[in-house]
């Protein structure tokens, strides 16, 4: 018996080693033909759907999910890890299902699936984070978020919030936003929960000023929320009037926004520079400066690595025009919080400009044509002298002037096209700063127009 065990083991042993030398030559030849980075995983979890459950993993796990934000996130604590000596394996090309996890760890072992780094840093996609935690349970386990988001495969926010439920595991330390009513329930009723939240301040309104309100229920009970005051959307301080589901007292709290000077103050003490003056930033900031305190990090090391800190995914870029400097802001299409927070952002500019869209393709993954979504955007927000004029480009241009035809915008100001080469000599003769919204899907139709 103990011999068929022991020659069990050992085949179990040369599958592992085996199944890694395949995922890392896949993977070489991978990057020699640039391709993307989720096929070797795939395979290797192929050969073997135990794989990550018989690597060797360092103590310090970090996985970053959520509707917005876990992108950056990810980049500012891996990022600041590597500043205080770590080293650090992150998924930094974004592959965040369990693939593109599984050829990150193999990749960043030896061929005996000992990991080479002292800490893991995985984005994962919010509803599939529940497949990689079937094999990998993080220390530090950080829900940015659940909101609206890309209808063609989230629905509603609720069944986003089951699949990341189903990813939550006992011996996880949850880092939770203790302003959004649905992602906070992760920690109803449970210990080892770090709550953060942005406290009032001069850019909190007492009433819901956005196109929807998603937190006039609570999500425990389904009865009536109030709120004290709001950030934006449904986001701020709330409490149900049927049971006893409130918001949290955040152990970690932004006590001070100054989004005109660019910074934010973490807890009365700490400083942090702002690299894109919005809410959404200084969520981000919060998140990875939670994580890295909570890792033991001093203070003064954690403020000055966040500070030393720049975007590496391309999501904000300039670009000089005939007359004028454009700024492209990639947002998430079906994701309407992501397109109101950059409105709010060039709208805090306060300097005169032109705002384009484009709506040429609505997802790179899957085929459809709904833009029921616009409807949730607060493009009345642009009723603004600020506003020179608003582009509207790209095949789903029709379905953008119809929404904007229920706005108070002056007509005047709205130029449509189908038409991207149109688009550009329009953009070409602007003399104010341009900025250009769109998407992953799109973002490209525009940088290689502008680059020409």
């Amino acid at each position: 018996m103990f011999k068929s065990w022991y020659n069990n083991k050992e085949r179990s042993e040369f599958m592992k080693v085996l199944v890694i030398i395949i995922c890392k030559i896949i993977r070489f030849f991978g990057k020699l033909m640039k391709r993307g980075s989720s096929l070797p995983g795939y395979i290797a979890i192929k050969l073997d759907k135990n794989i990550l459950s018989k690597m060797d993993l360092p103590e310090n796990i970090i996985m970053v999910t959520g509707s917005n934000g876990k992108t950056t996130t990810t980049e500012m604590i891996a990022s600041s890890l590597k500043m205080n000596g770590y080293t650090v394996g992150t998924n930094e090309e974004g592959s965040n299902q369990i693939a593109g996890v599984a050829t990150m760890i193999i990749n960043n072992s030896n061929i005996f699936g000992k990991c080479k780094k002292d800490a893991l840093v995985i984005e994962s996609d919010e509803r599939y984070a529940k497949d990689t935690c079937k094999y990998i349970h993080p220390k530090y386990f950080v829900v940015t978020n659940l909101y609206r988001d890309q209808m063609t495969r989230n629905a509603h926010p609720e069944s986003v919030y089951e699949a990341v439920k189903d990813a939550v595991h006992d011996d996880m330390h949850l880092i939770l936003n203790s302003d959004d009513p649905l992602s906070s329930m992760l920690g109803y009723n449970r210990d080892n929960v770090t709550y953060v939240g942005i406290e009032e301040n001069q850019f909190s309104t007492k009433e819901n000023n956005s196109a929807y309100n998603d937190g006039v229920y609570c999500p425990v009970c389904k009865g009536k929320m109030k709120y004290e005051y709001y950030h934006f959307s449904h986001i701020g301080k709330y409490e149900c009037t049927k049971c006893e589901f409130k918001r949290a007292n955040p152990l970690y709290k932004v006590t001070d926004v100054n989004l005109s000077g660019g910074y934010i103050k973490i807890n009365g003490s700490s400083t942090l520079r702002m690299h894109m003056k919005g809410y959404y930033n200084a969520y981000n900031l919060l998140y990875a400066f939670t994580v890295l305190s909570l890792m033991g990090i001093e203070e003064e090391k954690i403020v000055k690595a966040l500070d030393d800190y720049t975007i590496q995914n391309d999501r904000v870029q300039e670009f000089n025009l005939n007359k004028a400097k454009a700024i492209l802001l990639t947002s998430k299409h079906e994701n309407s919080i992501n397109y109101n927070q950059n409105i709010d952002y060039v709208i805090r500019e306060n300097k005169e400009f032109t705002i384009c869209f484009i709506l040429d393709a609505i997802s790179r993954k899957y085929f459809t044509t709904d833009t029921s979504w616009l409807w949730d955007i607060d493009f009345e927000k642009l009723d603004n002298p600020l506003v020179k004029k608003i582009v509207l480009a790209g095949k789903y241009s029709p379905d953008l002037a119809i929404r904007f035809n229920y706005t108070n915008i002056d007509k005047d100001k709205i130029v449509k096209t189908s038409d991207l080469d149109e688009m550009m000599k329009i953009l070409n003769k602007e003399e104010n700063d341009v900025y250009v919204l769109t998407c992953f899907a799109d973002r490209m139709k525009f940088i290689e127009r502008a680059r020409k």
